[in-house]
């Protein structure tokens, strides 16, 4: 098969690599239908995540048709068209008993890209299928689904659930990018009193604003902004969705006193927490990791057609486009890009009666 192999800091590959094998009886196979690139993956091909190996296949999102599956797999059926989470749930260690996949220490959480080839390829191995796939209806696109393989649910468990957004609140997302548009999206189900969306590019704030921010702002401005629109106060709520030292401080100081701090950002450096200036301002700071609890509450919305998420995706390619949809992703300030989907030709099939692949 076909796949992006991470080859070290700033060095990828659309190859020819092995197809996947059942390794557990848990695993299934799945045959990409649709992948996408997340910033995630630009921050592995920066350096900043070191613990992704040489020669892993790249990308954690995923729509598919399953084609075998381990001998414990249950719930799961060779011909199924699933979503793959971009967390992998031994479903019986303590955090996942909580609900915390993203924290799982049985062999799940983030694997998938990470420690484990991922989905930016034709085929790739799912393992704990019963827990990580979730069954997607035939009439559901799958260039939407795919958004709630990763984006959706982080930014609604990790920025706006994690930030407490209330009714009446005050809401700043700090970078509107897919996660940041997904939040503003999102925050609109808890009837906030406004949101506010800072970042650098004009396109981003103009998506921001068809997804529901009231007022917009570049970074330059966006403290004088959110001072005037709260008599002073700050944003009741603040969502980091950069990953960046600048953009953190930056919303260290947007937030009211006693204001709720979401970081969803994936950090490369360290960020100055400014505790001279912090330590008497009762301020809750959260951090997280995705854990997918959301994602079927996020697919019957997406089902019933009140998620937006078609609005995110501005560029589409067949999945051997790969390397050239991760240079127009990459440039999404000049591109104007914000959600990237590959799909497979339409030519392309599976003999899904044997698990022959053709």
């Amino acid at each position: 098969m076909k796949a992006l192999v991470f080859d070290g800091p700033g060095r990828s590959d659309w190859r020819d690599t092995p197809d996947p094998g059942i390794q557990d009886a848990a695993d299934a196979i799945v045959r990409v239908e649709a992948t996408t690139i997340c910033g995630t993956d630009l921050h592995i091909l920066a350096g900043d995540v070191p613990e992704v190996a040489p020669g892993t296949v790249l990308g954690h999102e995923a729509v598919g048709e399953v084609v075998e599956v381990g001998a414990a797999v249950r719930g799961i059926r060779p011909g199924d068209r699933v979503l793959v989470s971009c967390i992998s749930a031994c479903g019986r260690c303590r955090y996942c008993k909580e609900s915390a996949y993203g924290q799982c220490v049985g062999g799940g959480g983030w694997i998938l890209g990470h420690l484990i080839d991922g989905t930016q390829a034709e085929y790739v191995r799912v393992p704990f299928a019963d827990m990580s796939l979730h069954p997607l209806p035939g009439a559901v696109p799958a260039k939407e689904a795919v958004l709630l393989s990763d984006i959706f649910p982080t930014s609604y468990e990790v920025g706006v659930l994690n930030g407490g957004v209330r009714p009446g609140d005050t809401v700043a997302v700090v970078g509107c990018g897919p996660v940041g548009l997904a939040a503003i999206a999102t925050a609109q189900f808890f009837a906030p009193a406004r949101i506010i969306a800072v970042d650098l590019a004009a396109v981003r704030l103009e998506a921001a604003k068809r997804l529901g921010a009231e007022a917009t702002a570049t970074v330059q401005e966006s403290e004088a902004l959110v001072a005037d629109l709260t008599g002073g106060a700050g944003a009741d709520v603040v969502i980091e969705a950069v990953g960046a030292p600048e953009s953190f401080e930056l919303c260290t100081r947007m937030v009211r006193p006693g204001g709720r701090l979401a970081n969803v950002g994936v950090h490369g450096r360290p960020a100055t927490l400014h505790l001279e200036h912090l330590w008497s301002r009762n301020l809750t700071i959260r951090t997280g990791l995705v854990d997918t609890y959301s994602t079927p509450t996020l697919l019957r919305m997406l089902t019933d057609r009140r998620l937006p998420a078609d609005a995110l995706v501005t560029h589409t390619f067949e999945l051997g486009r790969m390397e050239e949809a991760y240079e127009i992703f990459a440039r999404a300030a000049d591109t104007g890009a914000l959600k990237v989907v590959l799909g497979e030709p339409e030519h392309e099939a599976v003999a899904l009666h044997t698990g022959e692949r053709t």
